[in-house]
């Protein structure tokens, strides 16, 4: 049970008593030495968590469940939308295997520090080598299974890896991709050379084994089991990479206490949560919120997560949430607009025991928002967060008592505790502008950005006073403290003068029913200095606006000063591996 009614009386405490507010948070968790202190400042500036305390994150995920007496619940619940395969692991069998696993990588010298680059599609083996890594206290690297020698090597280089984790295939639809030939052409571009590789066997294409090199994973499962090591609660959990939507790609560290702390109290805040419940999301283990919400979350906090390998249709959501008994879903919104397309001739879907759905890691308009919850049925919103800080800046929270107004459903919701946002305007006049984080920033968040073995949080992140973080995104802040997401601090275009943002105009075209997605761009005019640009993919079902009727559109909503003049109707607007619209490719597509 939370000790708080009101989201007022939750975010005041943790604002006026954040020492003790995060002390009563820890206690959800399971310590080897208990926290006594919150929050320290570092030599560097920087902050850590629960500095005097002990811990170990993978007995938090697995083993306390197991002598809690729930080791015959499904701990994970695997789907594979290339194979069609489905397997369910209990905490149980997740335990064994993950010990087991754990003293695999011992028996390859692998210890505390170490860094074991994982390189796998979404599998349960891809979760057991991440709570294996966590339970003896090296640091995994997960990065997307898909990427090429060249990115795989600058992985490689970057992190330093003692072994490396693939499995012998990923696929593409259903198109095995056997994962060998680019790991070979990473190992030979790479500078640093692991000592081993493992390999999981796949049936649809296995690989065979480099002697000495290579490792069957399977075999290295049936080592003798290790128990959890006890670590530092700052102690370095896993490394995880941004998309780059920002620039050059940047190692998040993530540690150990704050992390545990952070997921195990908005699994039951924001997604109303319990032990034995059912949590669902489509992201890939490769992404932040494969690592938050579809391994560390739900299993700190006893519940059965349903994960995916491949782009999950809807038809495919439905029956995994019916069978499986889903009480939340966390989907992007272009898997919501994939959802959309696929439904148009069904009827919506009666899942008596899904209770909310979330969407995350892009601006989801109201329209897609509104047809989400009339086909659903239940609560659809949207929240806030980043790579860097692991969970929501600012979310719906369904496991306070009182309701959410009614008013708020369509932001991005109000501040998660500890998260201070203010507004850094670009003129004194203005009422939006970048938003920036007071520090410290609450347990979850980064502890700094890898490089060259060394852990530290680059200027890049905090603005000139150094007492800010920079998240990059601009927005504005109402009384109420709902936050209005306007896009990225790139995204803004400045028409003679004035400001508006791409995401505003983006909102007005998304209403269009034939309008599949859209983005919006700023390009150099003469006169003004910028002007919009348009890129709109129509749903190939329904009759396609014209440009004309597009653009009478954004003039209607918000006038012509707006200065768009042109919309190119695309195929696909070009996303991150994450699915993040990266606009500045647009200009060049």
């Amino acid at each position: 049970m939370l000790p708080w009614t009101t989201y007022e009386a939750m975010y005041n405490a943790a604002l006026h008593q954040p020492e003790q507010f995060w002390l009563d948070a820890a206690q959800r968790l399971t310590w080897n030495d208990t926290p006594r202190i919150a929050c320290q400042t570092r030599a560097d500036g920087w902050h850590d968590w629960f500095p005097d305390a002990t811990l170990n994150t993978c007995y938090n995920a697995v083993d306390r469940h197991v002598e809690r007496g729930r080791g015959a619940q499904a701990a994970l619940i695997w789907h594979s939308c290339a194979t069609k395969e489905r397997r369910i692991v209990t905490y149980q069998e997740l335990q064994d295997r993950v010990a087991g696993f754990a003293g695999g990588l011992c028996t390859l010298g692998v210890k505390k520090g170490d860094r074991v680059l994982i390189a796998m599609p979404t599998m349960i083996e891809t979760a057991i080598a991440m709570l294996a890594c966590a339970r003896i206290g090296a640091v995994h690297v997960v990065v997307f299974a898909g990427y090429a020698g060249p990115e795989l090597a600058r992985r490689i280089d970057d992190v330093a890896p003692k072994v490396m984790i693939i499995a012998s295939c990923s696929f593409q639809g259903q198109t095995a991709i056997p994962s060998t030939p680019a790991l070979n052409a990473a190992l030979a571009q790479a500078t640093h050379r692991p000592q081993a590789c493992i390999i999981v066997q796949r049936d649809a294409c296995p690989a065979p084994l480099v002697p000495v090199r290579d490792h069957d994973f399977h075999a290295l499962e049936r080592s003798p089991p290790v128990a959890p090591l006890m670590l530092r609660s700052q102690d370095p959990l896993y490394i995880l990479h941004t998309s780059g939507t920002t620039g050059t790609s940047k190692g998040i560290v993530r540690d150990n206490g704050g992390h545990a702390v952070a997921q195990a109290l908005s699994m039951a805040l924001i997604y109303a949560c319990k032990a034995g419940d059912t949590f669902f999301t489509t992201s890939d283990l490769g992404w932040v919120v494969g690592h938050s919400y579809g391994v560390y979350a739900p299993l700190i906090s006893g519940c059965t997560s349903v994960i995916v390998e491949g782009s999950v249709t809807s038809a495919a959501i439905r029956t995994l949430c019916r069978e499986h008994a889903v009480t939340c879903l966390f989907t992007t919104p272009t898997q919501m607009r994939l959802m959309r397309q696929e439904s148009r001739n069904l009827s919506g879907s009666t899942l008596p025991a899904l209770a909310r759905i979330f969407v995350a890691g892009e601006y989801a308009d109201p329209t897609l928002l509104d047809w989400a919850r009339a086909y659903f049925r239940k609560p659809v919103v949207n929240h806030w967060w980043q790579t860097e800080t692991g969970w929501s800046i600012t979310a719906h929270f369904f496991g306070l008592p009182e309701p959410e107004p009614i008013t708020l459903l369509n932001d991005i919701g109000r501040p998660a505790p500890g998260f201070r946002p203010t507004i850094v305007p670009a003129t004194p006049d203005e009422s939006c502008g970048e938003i920036v984080l007071s520090l410290p920033l609450p347990p979850g968040c980064l502890a700094g950005v890898w490089k060259n073995k060394e852990t530290h949080v680059p200027e890049i992140y905090l603005n000139d006073t150094g007492r800010f973080y920079r998240t990059f995104d601009e927005g504005m802040i109402e009384k109420s403290g709902a936050v209005h997401m306007l896009g990225r601090s790139d995204d803004v275009i400045k028409v003679a003068g004035r400001r508006i943002s791409g995401v505003q105009i983006e909102k007005i075209i998304a209403t269009h029913p034939a309008v599949y997605a859209c983005a919006v761009v700023a390009i150099p005019d003469a006169l003004r200095g910028q002007r919009p640009l348009a890129y709109v993919v129509t749903d190939r079902d329904l009759t396609p606006p014209s440009a004309e009727d597009i653009l009478r559109q954004v003039h209607q909503a918000l006038g012509r000063w707006v200065g768009i003049k042109e919309v190119r109707f695309v195929p696909q607007i070009p996303t991150t591996k994450s699915g993040k619209i990266t606009r500045k490719y647009l200009h060049i597509s």
